[in-house]
């Protein structure tokens, strides 16, 4: 599977973005898909994920109640819905999948992806 993410920009602090996780492939319906952010000088961290049909979501303590992940799979995108933004929230964010062999299937590590997409750029002004 291939992947594309796109949606970034510049945003004042508690603004709102939406990142798009566009995919190709006929069987996107078989995996999980997260979002992963890297800021200025920081590692890769986890953001939030969602199983393979949607019905179970993971997040980072950093963004629950703030950013919504969700999936349609007709679409074959995932999105990433970001609000009450915040400086730190500033970073490339990626989309990534795997192949779950479950329909409750999430993962918060780096390591547990195979596909990763490109990057999309969002930086939150203060």
């Amino acid at each position: 599977v291939q992947l594309q993410a796109s949606g970034g920009g510049l945003v004042q602090a508690g603004g709102s973005l939406r990142l798009s996780c566009a995919a190709s492939g006929p069987t996107f319906n078989l995996f999980t898909v997260g979002w992963f952010r890297q800021g200025p000088g920081k590692e890769r961290e986890f953001v939030a994920a969602i199983s393979r049909a949607g019905g179970n979501t993971l997040s980072a303590d950093s963004v629950k109640g703030r950013f919504t992940i969700s999936k349609d799979n007709a679409q074959k995108t995932v999105y990433l819905q970001m609000n009450s933004l915040k400086p730190e929230d500033t970073a490339v964010y990626y989309c990534a999948a795997d192949r779950a062999y479950s329909d409750f299937e999430v993962y918060g590590s780096t390591y547990e992806y195979d596909y990763w997409g490109q990057g999309t750029l969002v930086t939150v002004s203060s």
